[in-house]
């Protein structure tokens, strides 16, 4: 958000100007800064513009007395009183701004005033902490940090005016200072101090001094500073945001126009804030290590520097910036990684939750955000107004829309009717009825579908049905998608329609059978939504009118008196609308408002469990299971919402920790995952490892369509076309790049890449070449790119000869010296298919393009997209070898490599079969091997957009397991599995290209999280058994053709398929089977169920007991051979 607004702890405004468009004031300003004492000495002269009247009027903060240093005029201080066009102090200052009047000498247009005073305003706390709250303050000068803005009236405020400036400001020693424009030089004062001089050469609303003992980087691509000033060195953050910075400045270049400040820079401040100025942004120290600030926060506040900082606001006429530069940075990330539908319902169901109708207001009244209610409003609403624009006009015109924009208003003031003016024009199209209608009524319309039904006509179908605006009020014009499911087609039919009536009937010709009719099913309309079209969420507790907490009677002390303390909180935000009992007082729940359950212990939970019967929750003893994830009452916290039994539209809320001193993070984090139908925390911070929404059931706007003829056909959903972005991300990784190294390897002349053969040396030398390539340096221990031995091999005759091919980009921080992370993937495959193959397809070529040609692409892009640069820690590149005959490679590794040995690992990437991700997560073998696995793979998927599910066993499924013998906390990144695997099928055609970028960047930001990392993880593994033999371990022979779901975590085996063909097949188990004993032999996990897979030789008979629908089941069938 642009000016004093904070988009992580809560926005405010602070003071507003409105502008005219008169030539700017200019300001050239001295200033010394005492910290110590709050003091400031400035000494300004002040230059009108030549049509200036002679008299000008400005403010000054009280305690700051101005004196006049030359004879251009005459300085009189008016009354005291208040002034509407000025902002007051806060009432812990005792007085208002003082006002004065400087009448000018005839001919004068520049006088000079000197002053002192002292600036102090406390940090404030305001808005709601139930909805999000936050400090702020008028200004403040202290050792800590310097903090002026035009609302502290630290220089002269005349009214309505813009500004330009040069400032001059002499700091402590080894301080640095921030402001607008440009820095003009540096240079040490006698004194030891330092002295920073700023030049804003284009108007500005106000001028900013920020100071603080900073460290400062800086980089410059295309003309653009990016600047960086932290309060501790963290170069490795640095070098984030700096590349951020010029990845995000590039995109918006293309999008709108030329970046129009010479600088943009990050600043840590020294309280959390998400203060976004004309070309800097202020951050608090811990919002700049939230790992999603990068990719949803930040490039909002870039982004202003276009919308609020370069096209000023007509505030007078409602704020239109919030909206437009959310919808082209954060609504734009998630729609570039496929998520805009998701974003917009989840905006939508702000809306619903947090407004309602009695509380609504046009955005014509729109100014700033101090509440979830006027952010809902000013923000979402007018984000969707963008988006709904931008359906009508079309992508290439709202494109251009934008351009002219900007162009014509460029450091101009524009109201909305200014922005809708450009996309008129460049459109042809008029937009006074968009206007009306969207900006300047309150309200949204409300829609449901009835009367569907769908009838046989000539070669196709008629479907006919009636859509209903349920708001009060005229009916709004709409244009209204809609989506067609269709007998045995697997796409959707796909239009828009346009209504104007409260109802209106519909009829549509389609070439088959319609079996469901979807209005609206990607959330392109600004509407209040039905319930059933949401999922349970906090926003809809948080946002609820009245709120009645119920405590529990059975608590025990301490966490008792937490749970009173936090109801009192909300009870204090929310005065009048949050009462508090114990559940021993209440004899049923109140069905007229939202009610929170707190406690593990409180007697109320069956109705939460009742509430929540349709999803993926149950209870056992202290424990419950949250879509597949086991939390308990002596080590987790947690929020779980569901709807009240009794009245839907007011939610059932359950909070309960583990330890009371949990309570008080909980409070503070829980309103900031307002979209979550479900929440788990660890620890005491606390630290969040579960989130999700409970899927949407019964939508009124999705209905089945009855038949005319009473035909019963089943129902498979249909998918959705696929939307381009209104830009396409800047893409740091090349799929093209990734798609020729997987060609290469998986080509027919390697043969399949078997175990000595020279087709296999062929694609070690191929590896070590992109390594040099990319500017890796030789990593094995003489000094070559391969690591090298022999070793007898079953079923091969005599030693073979096998290499490693190792690489290495040495780590740029001393105090890392010795350590390493090591990143890997096999190289070699099953050849044609002398062993560990299918019997039937023995002497066929296996290419392996999954397995493994796609972990080697990623890895050469990782090393690629690195191009030389090193991290702090050092970075170990390992192509292995002999992986398909027992992890060979990888064990002689951890055993014998003496340049960077196994002691000095501090984990280890392994990448393996992960070219066929499509829509599916990625998996994360053996997370449960280092504590922080799932905080990071969290962050990462976020950071990416990329879902990752993560599983704390890796199975012995891959080199990593060598890995993790060793003590090593190590993880494989896995794709799924898939019919083709070991197969001659598995071919480059077969690999999902934007797969295998998804992977990629997951692979990027955990490296580089590793790679910078200052100490190592805490590993849970224990003594490492690195003694075991370096043999083949024991394969299986047989073939059953289950396919598990790698992402349970329950007891057994449940199967995410069974392959076509097979005996799984043929004996009847399918998806969601969860295999619990084989041949009398309990299996607990997929170890478990590999084991014994293996004791049995072609022909065994096999008797398998299952569950389907937690009923058990048994079945025998014979497995045959691989």
């Amino acid at each position: 958000m642009q000016k004093q607004q904070g988009f992580m702890v809560g926005l405010v405004c602070i003071f507003w100007m409105s502008w005219t468009a008169a030539a700017p004031v200019h300001h050239s300003l001295e200033v010394t800064l005492q910290t110590s004492t709050a003091g400031i000495e400035v000494r300004d002269t002040v230059t009108l513009p030549q049509d200036r009247p002679s008299s000008v009027s400005f403010s000054l903060h009280p305690a700051l007395v101005p004196t006049l240093q030359d004879d251009r005029g005459r300085l009189v201080e008016l009354a005291r009183q208040a002034d509407s066009r000025q902002p007051t102090m806060p009432a812990s200052t005792g007085s208002e701004p003082h006002r004065y009047r400087l009448d000018l000498a005839p001919g004068q247009s520049s006088f000079t005033l000197h002053y002192t005073g002292n600036i102090a305003h406390a940090l404030q706390s305001r808005g709601e902490e139930y909805a999000r709250s936050f400090q702020e303050t008028r200004g403040i000068i202290s050792p800590q940090g310097v903090f002026l803005s035009g609302a502290s009236l630290w220089y002269p405020s005349i009214d309505d005016t813009q500004v330009t400036f040069d400032l001059v400001v002499h700091l402590p020693d080894a301080w640095k200072s921030m402001s607008q424009g440009e820095p003009i030089g540096t240079g040490p004062a006698a004194d030891n101090s330092a002295t920073e001089h700023w030049r804003a050469s284009k108007p500005q609303e106000e001028i900013y001094l920020i100071a603080g003992p900073f460290n400062a980087w800086s980089s410059v691509d295309r003309g653009i500073t990016a600047m960086v000033l932290l309060r501790e060195p963290d170069t490795a953050l640095a070098g984030k945001y700096l590349d951020a910075t010029h990845e995000y400045i590039a995109l918006y270049d293309e999008l709108i126009g030329p970046y129009p400040f010479e600088k943009f820079a990050m600043v840590e401040n020294f309280w959390e804030t998400g203060y976004g100025m004309p070309s800097f942004t202020l951050l608090g120290s811990r919002v700049i290590r939230f790992p999603f600030i990068l990719t949803s926060s930040y490039p909002h506040e870039i982004l202003h520097n276009w919308w609020g900082n370069g096209v000023y606001v007509d505030y007078d006429s409602g704020n239109w910036s919030e909206g437009l530069t959310s919808y082209l940075a954060d609504h734009l990330i998630k729609e570039q990684r496929g998520g805009g539908s998701e974003y917009r319902r989840n905006t939508l169901q702000k809306y619903t939750d947090y407004v309602s109708r009695q509380e609504d207001f046009p955005l014509t009244a729109f100014r700033s955000r101090h509440s979830a209610r006027t952010e809902a409003v000013g923000y979402g609403k007018t984000l969707m107004l963008f988006h709904m624009l931008r359906r009508q006009l079309g992508d290439e015109a709202f494109r251009k829309g934008l351009q002219d924009l900007y162009r014509q208003h460029r450091f101009r003031v524009a109201g909305f009717s200014d922005v809708l003016d450009s996309f008129a024009a460049v459109s042809g199209e008029p937009l006074t009825d968009f206007y009306r209608q969207w900006v300047q009524r309150t309200g949204a319309p409300q829609l449901r579908v009835g009367k569907a039904r769908a009838e046989f006509e000539g070669t196709g179908y008629r479907l006919t049905a009636v859509i209903e605006q349920l708001q009060s009020g005229p009916a709004y014009r709409l244009e209204l998608p809609l989506a067609v499911h269709m007998e045995g087609v697997d796409k959707a039919y796909q239009t828009s329609i346009s209504i104007e009536d409260k109802q209106q009937a519909i009829s549509l010709s389609l070439p088959a059978r319609p079996l469901q009719l979807d209005v609206d099913p990607e959330f392109d309309v600004f509407r209040r939504l039905h319930r059933n079209e949401i999922p349970p969420a906090v926003s809809q507790a948080m946002g609820a009118e009245q709120v009645l907490v119920i405590l529990p009677g059975k608590a025990t002390s301490d966490l008792a008196e937490a749970y009173r303390a936090l109801a009192t909180r909300w009870q204090q935000e929310k005065p009048g609308h949050v009462d508090i009992v114990v559940d021993s007082e209440v004899q049923t729940l109140p069905h007229d408002r939202a009610v929170w359950l707190f406690g593990w212990e409180n007697r109320f939970r069956p109705e939460l469990n009742a509430a929540l019967q349709a999803y993926d929750f149950t209870r056992s003893g202290d424990n419950v299971r949250i879509a597949g994830t086991t939390l308990s009452a002596q080590s987790h916290s947690l929020a779980v919402l569901g709807r009240h039994p009794e009245n839907p539209d007011q939610a059932l809320g359950w909070l309960a920790a583990d330890t009371a001193a949990a309570l008080p993070g909980l409070g503070r984090k829980l309103p900031h995952y307002g979209r979550y139908s479900y929440l788990g925390f660890s620890g005491t911070s606390p630290d969040n490892m579960l989130k999700g929404q409970w899927p949407v059931v019964n939508s009124p706007l999705a209905v089945r369509v009855p038949q005319a003829d009473a035909a019963s056909v089943s129902f498979t959903p249909a998918t959705l076309a696929p939307r381009k972005p209104l830009i396409a991300p800047v893409e740091k990784f090349s799929v093209e790049r990734m798609q020729q190294d997987i060609a290469f390897l998986a080509h027919d002349d390697l043969a399949g890449r078997g175990l000595g053969t020279a087709q296999l040396d062929r694609a070690a030398d191929y590896i070590a070449r992109q390594f040099s390539m990319a500017g890796l340096q030789p990593g094995a221990d003489d000094g070559s790119w391969f690591q090298t031995w022999q070793q007898p091999v079953e079923p091969l005759d005599g030693n073979v000869d096998m290499k490693n091919v190792v690489a290495v980009l040495p780590g740029s921080d001393p105090e890392f010296t010795g350590q390493s992370l090591v990143i890997g993937a096999h190289y070699d495959h099953l050849g044609r298919g002398e062993y560990n193959a299918r019997k039937q397809e023995r002497g066929r070529i296996h290419p392996g393009a999954d397995d493994n040609a796609s972990g080697i692409a990623v890895m050469l892009e990782l090393a690629r997209s690195l191009g030389g640069k090193p991290l702090p820690r050092t970075l170990v590149f390992v192509a292995f070898t002999g992986e398909e005959s027992g992890k060979l490679g990888s064990r002689h590794y951890v055993r014998h490599a003496h340049r960077y040995p196994a002691e000095g690992i501090i984990a280890m990437l392994n990448l393996d079969t992960v070219g066929r991700l499509g829509d599916q997560p990625l998996i994360l073998f053996g997370t449960g091997t280092a504590d922080e696995w799932a905080h990071i793979f969290r962050g990462a998927g976020y950071l990416t957009g990329v879902p990752l599910e993560t599983v704390a066993d890796d199975f012995g499924s891959g080199d990593q397991t060598a890995f993790i013998e060793a003590d090593i906390p190590a993880v494989q990144f896995f794709s799924g599995s898939h019919e083709d695997f070991h197969r001659p099928g598995d071919t480059p055609d077969r690999i999902d290209p934007d797969g295998l970028g998804k992977v990629a960047r997951v692979l990027n930001e955990t490296a580089r999280y590793l790679g910078e990392r200052p100490g190592p993880l805490h590993s849970t593994l224990g003594d490492a058994p690195a003694g075991k033999p370096a043999t083949r371990s024991a394969s299986r022979r047989v073939s059953f053709g289950t396919v598990p779901d790698f992402t349970y975590t329950g007891t057994g085996v449940r199967l995410d398929d069974t392959s076509a063909g097979t005996p799984a097949e043929r004996a009847g188990l399918r998806k969601g089977d969860i295999i619990i004993v084989v041949n009398d032999t309990p299996v607990n996990d997929l170890r478990g169920y590999s084991d014994a897979l293996k004791r049995l030789a072609p022909g065994d008979e096999i008797r398998v007991n299952f569950l389907r629908d937690g009923i058990e089941k048994t079945l025998s069938t014979q497995v045959t051979e691989r």
